[in-house]
């Protein structure tokens, strides 16, 4: 794990855990296929805490959602991320979260059980924190210690998230560590972002509130920089129509933002251009050679690498060169490497890159870029001491 001094927070090396019982917020919220959750990097990280939790001796009862009620991706029983954390230790689903069937499973525990409760979204109350919550008055009393390892959904103002710090002793967890030692470790160094991706609006919480001087960018991102910088794209002018009102803002910034020197187009395959032969009649949807070089000089320089998103689009063949060969050049260079955004992990796995080339992989999408960005995330405030 990533060691360095995270501020003022308690961690689960300042309690005694031996026969303790354990409130424990995670976040494995999946991707849902055909009513069918499937195995992914949050599970993992937290199939191994709860593990190294049992083994401690704790008694644990996990919290967490799948999607949002209404969502396509809402499921309210878990019974199926249960099945899948157990691949690591044994998860009980108990398909309750505050009634008489949760609280008399929470009382029965012996020491290094482990159990999934019902979906926290599947009551209203989770939407509206409160001292009179009713989550946090029926399952406060059962436990001795609230845990927040749920890093990814810290920037939600919801009860499991915010609510039980006020209720119980409580700490952050060891995934939660993990992520806010790897932010320490990266705005310790000359970094710099390298900002893809399909989310243009969360680029630019980046750009707006860093200190960060010096931003590579890629993906449609960089497309509405060009726009910003007096680019005409051609067919993706249109593409982009609503994401274009961004391009006002972009430019107070595009100082500090490098652009594409050239483009790979869809042209019955694979074909790149130079930025100046812009416009184009066709959808850009990778970075080309040259700008995948220009960058990797500027990777080698760096003290630290942030990289958020893809830099074209990747799940079409013959697109997903420019995003290989970033994570390579970072992967080869001697810099922190932090990766986040939505994709990440799945690249990844879908090109079999190894994980041990970077310092970090985030479980994070909007926490991490507000975090970074200077926000209070509601979730950490109420753990600070």
């Amino acid at each position: 794990m990533l060691k360095m001094n995270i501020g003022r927070f308690r961690t689960l090396d300042d309690f005694d855990l031996r026969d303790k019982k354990i409130l424990i917020r995670i976040d494995v919220n999946s991707p849902v296929v055909n009513g069918k959750v499937e195995m992914n990097e949050r599970i993992k990280n937290h199939g191994i805490v709860l593990r190294e939790l049992s083994d401690r001796g704790a008694k644990i009862v996990a919290l967490a959602h799948q999607g949002r009620p209404g969502k396509e991706d809402y499921l309210e029983s878990l019974e199926q991320h249960a099945q899948l954390l157990s691949d690591y230790v044994d998860v009980r689903y108990v398909n309750d979260l505050i009634w008489e069937e949760a609280k008399n499973s929470i009382t029965e525990m012996k020491s290094g059980d482990v159990i999934l409760l019902k979906n926290v979204r599947s009551l209203e109350d989770e939407f509206r924190p409160s001292k009179g919550n009713i989550i946090v008055e029926a399952l406060s009393p059962l436990f001795d210690l609230y845990v927040n390892d749920a890093f990814s959904v810290s920037h939600r103002e919801q009860t499991s998230v915010v609510s039980f710090a006020g209720a119980l002793p409580s700490c952050i967890g060891l995934v939660m560590e993990k992520e806010l030692s790897a932010v320490k470790n990266l705005q310790s160094r000359n970094m710099i972002y390298i900002l893809g991706g399909t989310k243009p609006e969360d680029n630019l919480v980046l750009v707006r509130d860093t200190k960060v001087n010096k931003i590579l960018s890629t993906g449609v991102f960089s497309l509405l920089c060009l726009m910003a910088k007096g680019y005409k794209l051609g067919k993706e002018d249109e593409i982009l129509k609503e994401e274009s009102e961004l391009v006002p803002e972009i430019r107070n910034f595009v100082n500090k933002i490098k652009t594409p020197l050239d483009l790979a187009i869809d042209d019955g395959g694979r074909k790149e251009i130079k930025t100046e032969e812009l416009p184009v009649d066709k959808e850009i949807l990778d970075i080309g050679q040259k700008t995948v070089e220009f960058y990797a000089e500027e990777i080698g320089k760096a003290e630290a690498v942030f990289m958020k998103g893809p830099a074209g689009k990747f799940e079409e063949r013959g697109f997903a060169k420019g995003t290989l060969d970033l994570l390579e050049a970072i992967g080869n260079s001697k810099c922190f490497s932090l990766i986040g955004g939505g994709h990440s992990s799945h690249i990844l796995e879908l090109f079999n890159i190894s994980k041990d080339k970077f310092s970090h992989i985030s479980l994070a999408g909007g926490a991490l870029i507000a975090y970074l960005a200077g926000k209070k995330l509601p979730g950490l405030e109420v753990l600070k001491v």
